[in-house]
């Protein structure tokens, strides 16, 4: 079973965020990552093929390179 995670992010160049899905694809190439900067609330799309996610590390690489990163609530 696929498990999904959507995360609220403050991300609005796609420049940056083609960056940050580099940096997250390089530890997770198996995942699906996706950004929309079109949502209000600049969506991070993250799909597994079955495997939990990695909440604190995908947090963590948005927040080192200065973004804000959270869980939307279900």
């Amino acid at each position: 079973m696929q498990e999904i995670e959507v995360f609220r992010t403050n991300v609005t160049c796609r420049r940056v965020a083609a960056g940050l899905l580099r940096q997250l694809l390089a530890r997770y190439p198996a995942w699906g990552i996706t950004f929309d900067l079109t949502d209000c609330d600049r969506v991070l799309r993250v799909q597994t093929p079955g495997c939990p996610i990695d909440s604190a590390t995908i947090i963590h690489v948005l927040q080192a390179s200065g973004y804000l990163c959270e869980p939307l609530p279900e």
